[in-house]
Parts: C-alpha cells; structure tokens; sequence
C-alpha cells in the first residue's frame, strides 16, 4: 500500500481539516490559562500543518521539508504555544483523521490496516515538529538569556570620560563575571575616567557582593579608571559594617546625583547655574 490513499483524502478534504483542526488546537489551548492566541493564529498554525502533510505525503525535497518543519516550529515557540499543547494537538489531530478517514465510504482499508498507514506517514511528520520545537525553544531561551545578561549590567556614558553601570537585582558568581567583562570593556570603549557603579536596586549587598565588588573596582583601576560605588542606602550601610566589610579603599555617595559631582570634580569639572 502507498501513501497516495493518505494523501488523496487530505488533499480532497484539505479545507473541512484545516477548520476541524484549528477548532481542536483553539479548545485545547483555551484549556491553558496562560495562553493568549487569538483565532487568527490558531488558523496559521493549522493551515501550515496541514502544507507541512501534504508535503511530506507528496514525497517533497528532503531540504525543502526540513526547512519548513524548522520555519514551522520557530513560528510555534515565537507564538509562545507549550510544549504540552504542541503535543496534545498533535495527538487529537492523528485521531481526528483516523476518525475521518474511518467514516469515509471511499476508503477500504480495515482499521488496523488504516490506523498503520496514517502512524506510517503522520508519526515521522510529528516526530520532526516536535524535535525541531526543542531546538528552536533552547535557541530562544539562550537568547534570551543572553540578551537579559546583557542587560543586567549596561555601561552607560552620562558625560565625557563618566560612565554608570545601574545594577539591579541579585548579583550571583555568573552576573559578577558579566559586570566584571562589562566594566573593562566599556571602560576602553568609552575612554572612561570614571565609573559609577550604582546598587540602589541592589536588594541584599553580603561579603559575596562586597567582594566583587571591591574586585570590579580594583580591576577598573588597573586599566587606568577610577570607581565610585553609589546608591548605599542607610541599611545597606549597616549591613556593611555589621558584617565587617572593608570599602575604605572605594569611594562611596549615598545617591548618584552626588556620585555624579564627585565624578565631574575628578574629572575637573563642575555644574554651574547659568544666569537667564
């Protein structure tokens, strides 16, 4: 037997699918609280699924196919579409065309014959889907990650030769190494003098926060800068001295307005009021 009984009832009732498959995608995924697809992209998703059948059926270019699975699965991560609803829609579809092709008056094949012929073709399609969802996830999760790692530990220039790096949130052993890159490179990059670092949106500062940053201050001094550690709140100022940590080697501003003076005096410059 060929797939061209497969093909012949997909491609003769493509539409009547196409609908019956959105609706099935729609309702599982309203069954998700979180999942925010509005009609539309439930239609592009079936409607591709169903090129992506018809063209493994049809016995496509290898490369071709592959392409399309790849294009098709990014699509689904970008939708936000989970990994549980993927599956779970995969599975009813199979189901729902074994249904339909059962009930046909044109197709001839016993169950066990039939429900072999879809697995043969639909299983390998399926397979793809889901493994090309898996690489594009991780993809988009590493980006991400990337992208938020850069994030956390910007080096802005506010003035000439005065850079701030704003730190917000926790600071662990793998961040404290991206402030630490972050910082040198942006030194050279904006020939920076100064360098402000502010840990007002620094919830916790302990001796493991303390220590890089006393290592981040030393480091930026060996390429010729200066550190001012701004933004010690009155009890992160406690912390530090309960803890017995030593910052008498880096200049510290309760704000970084007044970091930001110190910084211009470094640098021999001052803000003056001009008289209208």
């Amino acid at each position: 037997m060929s797939n061209h009984i497969v093909l012949a009832f997909a491609r003769a009732h493509q539409k009547e699918l196409e609908k019956e498959w959105t609706d099935i995608f729609k309702r599982l995924g309203e069954e998700e609280t979180d999942m925010m697809l509005n009609d539309k992209m439930y239609e592009t998703i079936c409607s591709e699924y169903v090129q992506l059948i018809l063209a493994s059926l049809s016995e496509a270019n290898a490369e071709d196919f592959e392409e399309k699975v790849q294009s098709f699965a990014l699509k689904i991560v970008q939708m936000g579409i989970s990994l549980k609803l993927l599956a779970k829609g995969l599975t009813e579809i199979r189901s729902h065309l074994y249904q339909k092709m059962n009930s046909d008056k044109n197709t001839e094949q016993g169950s066990n014959e039939l429900i072999w012929e879809i697995d043969r073709f639909i299983s390998p399609v399926h397979n793809e889907i889901l493994n090309h969802y898996s690489i594009s996830w991780e993809k988009t999760v590493n980006l991400q990650k990337i992208a938020l790692q850069e994030l956390s530990a910007p080096l802005i220039p506010v003035f000439e030769h005065i850079t701030v790096m704003p730190l917000v949130g926790t600071i662990d052993t793998d961040r404290a190494k991206k402030i630490m890159e972050n910082l040198l490179n942006g030194v050279v990059k904006h020939r920076s003098q100064v360098v402000l670092i502010d840990i007002t949106g620094v919830p916790v500062v302990d001796t493991m926060v303390a220590h890089h940053i006393i290592q981040a201050s030393e480091a930026v001094r060996l390429v010729g800068a200066k550190c001012l550690l701004v933004g010690i709140r009155p009890e992160i100022a406690q912390t530090i001295v309960t803890l017995g940590i030593d910052l008498s080697q880096v200049t510290t501003k309760n704000t970084l307005q007044k970091g930001i003076q110190t910084a211009l005096e470094m640098t021999n410059r001052k803000i003056v009021s001009l008289e209208g």
